[in-house]
């Protein structure tokens, strides 16, 4: 910071209050030439505030000496009301210091408009505009950190709605996956579950089959039981099959000729003058 302290040029008709603000001023002035700021402020505001000096150099010398000891709310206080006064230059003064106290990462918008109000009221100061062209490239190179930041974080989301989206698809196929397979378990365990039943159907057809011709084959032995076979029956009158054949064979001989016998008698022609026996 540049620091600009005014001489102050009075008219007053005492003579004795002329000497003690000139005191007041040249000790103000040593004092911030020193580094003691203190002391400039206290006598600098004795000037402004108990004497009443209608002076802006005053303030704008009270306020250097606020800022110089770190308070920047009464500096910036003091500032604000010498740039409300008609000397273009001390204005001009006043809002480059509030541009220059101004000139944070979060209020660069505000130092650069307290900045182009200095060069406004004084287009030749030149330190107001050398801060101006640095807080202009600063609040530029912030936009467009800005903007990098904002498309970056539209690609971020961008990426993230992605990701999403693809984990949603990831998702969904996991779960078309797990269903198929699940589809498939139970297709198979119904296939089991109708093989098995076809297993049993087929067993207790066999088994009824099986039943079945058990069945037969114990009404077989039954009619066999009561009807006893022919070799049975041989057997029970002590008759060989030899025999019983030869019996038969007999039989039948004579049941031919018998039936022969029959035939001829059909033939013959009855004579007619006898009785028919």
């Amino acid at each position: 910071m540049k620091t600009f302290l005014i001489l102050l040029l009075l008219i007053s008709a005492d003579p004795t209050e002329i000497a003690r603000i000139n005191r007041l001023k040249n000790k103000a002035e040593v004092a911030f030439e020193h580094g003691q700021y203190d002391v400039a402020a206290t006598n600098y505001r004795i000037l402004y505030d108990s004497i009443g000096l209608d002076d802006p150099s005053v303030g704008l010398n009270l306020a250097h000496s606020y800022y110089a000891l770190g308070d920047t709310a009464n500096a910036k206080l003091k500032y604000q009301s010498v740039a409300s006064s008609n000397d273009k230059k001390l204005k001009s003064i006043a809002y480059q210091q509030l541009g220059v106290m101004a000139k944070t990462p979060t209020t660069l918008s505000e130092s650069l408009q307290y900045l182009k109000a200095a060069l406004k009221a004084n287009p030749m100061n030149e330190e107001a505009r050398y801060n101006y062209e640095v807080v202009k490239k600063l609040l530029d190179k912030q936009k467009e950190q800005q903007q990098d930041q904002d498309q970056q974080n539209q690609d971020e989301n961008k990426d993230q709605e992605e990701n999403k989206d693809q984990e949603n698809k990831d998702d969904q196929k996991e779960d078309q996956e797990s269903q198929e397979q699940k589809d498939q378990e139970q297709q198979q365990e119904d296939q089991e579950q109708k093989d098995a039943e076809q297993k049993d159907d087929q067993k207790g057809d066999e088994e009824k089959e099986q039943k079945k011709e058990g069945e037969q084959k114990e009404e077989e032995k039954d009619q066999q039981n009561q009807n006893p076979s022919t070799k049975q029956k041989l057997e029970d009158m002590n008759i060989s099959e030899e025999k019983a054949r030869m019996i038969l064979e007999a039989m039948k001989n004579n049941e031919i000729q018998y039936i022969q016998q029959q035939k001829r008698k059909a033939t013959e022609q009855p004579d007619s003058g006898k009785p028919d026996w």
